[in-house]
């Protein structure tokens, strides 16, 4: 006999890397809660997940799939959250509403993992064929909407829900003395070899200035996994041979869990410095590489956390800004996950589908019409092989790789 159809609405959850599977994570929660039943898929595209990754996220297991039958699924589904990178979320829009037609199709959600550091009107249209875009701070949810007047597109599928990770107001700085500092690494900021290595230099010397303080370096990922920034210069290659002192480890217990026992977070451009204002952890934003795009740290340049090693050696830390802190932190009816979840039952209730108007734009249609004419991106390793960088570069080249780094720890 046939199986009895499953009464819950279905959530489709999409992602391809650990960032991506954690935000979808929050709203199924939400949805969850709210009855929908909500599995999640990865596309054969560019992605990489390890079990540790998906476990980390919340997740025992996901289901690779094709595009053909990711377009499938997500016509039959009620609501699509879409954690795909820019590119390939304007894709998916573009291939569902020719899969749907005239059809009501699925409540189409999307949004930023973290903090926008580059691509801001790119990524903002790259995103703004779905139905919800979730917007992080009130200066994107601003540029947005000029973008969308300029292009003559309808701002009415912007949502400012703010940083899942974030609450609508940031608690105050904890004092005390200074027993804990934790250095939140990116995989691509900064990129040069030598670059990193400067960072990592600077805060041994923190360490060796502070023996008392427990400094503890947070890579990324762990050598062997891959996230969408792929880190190519491994802290735990770049200080192989270095001195460190007692004080100093690497550690990879997941941010959220070590921020309630630290005491100063310092980074250069990542999202975990919200995190930790948010949380009353002071924070130090590294300066000594400069300011520029490529760090990422132009977008901090406001917050009043700027600082050098050399001040953050000398306690020399500042206070957020004010008025950059509303920029994140502001009031609002509810979580981020909430607010979510609010806007897609409103509309799943009415039948409204806010994508459409863009859909009918001078500008997404002359978009799509570029899109159909060009494939889908293939994954970049036959489907069913680990997407691991070790198994995307000959073994030759990887001891090259490391025998260049450990003479740069060296030098």
């Amino acid at each position: 006999m046939p199986r009895p159809a499953d009464p819950r609405p279905q959530a489709l959850l999409v992602a391809a890397f650990d960032s991506q599977l954690k935000w979808v994570a929050g709203i199924r929660d939400e949805l969850v809660a709210r009855g929908f039943d909500c599995p999640v898929v990865v596309p054969d595209v560019r992605s990489a997940l390890s079990p540790a990754q998906i476990a980390a996220a919340g997740f025992t297991g996901v289901e690779s799939v094709g595009w053909p039958e990711l377009l499938d699924r997500a016509a039959l589904s009620s609501v699509v959250v879409c954690g795909l990178s820019g590119p390939f979320t304007l894709r998916f829009t573009v291939d569902l509403a020719d899969r749907v037609g005239d059809g009501p199709g699925p409540v189409v959600v999307t949004g930023w993992v973290g903090v926008i550091i580059e691509k801001i009107t790119a990524g903002y249209l790259d995103r703004v064929g779905s139905d919800v875009v979730a917007v992080n701070g009130v200066d994107d949810l601003e540029h947005f909407v000029t973008v969308a007047q300029q292009l003559d597109l309808d701002p009415g599928n912007l949502l400012l829900s703010g940083l899942p990770i974030l609450g609508s107001s940031a608690a105050a700085p904890h004092g005390g003395p200074i027993r804990r500092v934790l250095f939140a690494d990116q995989p691509t900021v900064p990129g040069p070899a030598q670059e990193r290595l400067h960072l990592y230099r600077r805060l041994l010397d923190y360490a060796y200035a502070h023996p008392e303080r427990e400094v503890l370096l947070k890579p990324r990922h762990r050598l062997g996994e891959d996230t969408f920034h792929r880190m190519v210069h491994h802290p735990e290659d770049l200080l192989l041979g270095v001195d460190r002192p007692p004080n100093f480890r690497i550690d990879y217990t997941p941010i959220s869990e070590l921020l309630p026992s630290v005491d100063l977070l310092l980074t250069m451009s990542s999202t975990a410095a919200l995190e930790a204002v948010g949380s009353g952890c002071r924070v130090g934003l590294v300066l000594d590489l400069g300011v520029h795009e490529r760090y990422g740290n132009h977008v901090f340049l406001a917050s009043g956390l700027l600082r050098t090693f050399d001040q953050l050696i000398a306690d020399d830390i500042g206070t957020p800004d004010r008025f950059w802190l509303g920029g994140y932190f502001f009031d609002r009816p509810g979580t981020a996950t909430e607010q979510i979840a609010d806007r897609v039952e409103t509309l799943l209730a009415s039948g409204e589908r806010p994508s459409r108007r863009i859909w009918a734009s001078a500008y997404f249609r002359s978009a799509s019409a570029y899109l159909r004419s060009t494939p889908v991106p293939a994954a970049p390793v036959p489907a069913g092989r680990s997407r691991l960088v070790r198994d995307l570069v000959p073994p030759v080249a990887l001891r090259a790789g490391r025998r260049l780094r450990r003479r740069l720890a060296h030098r």
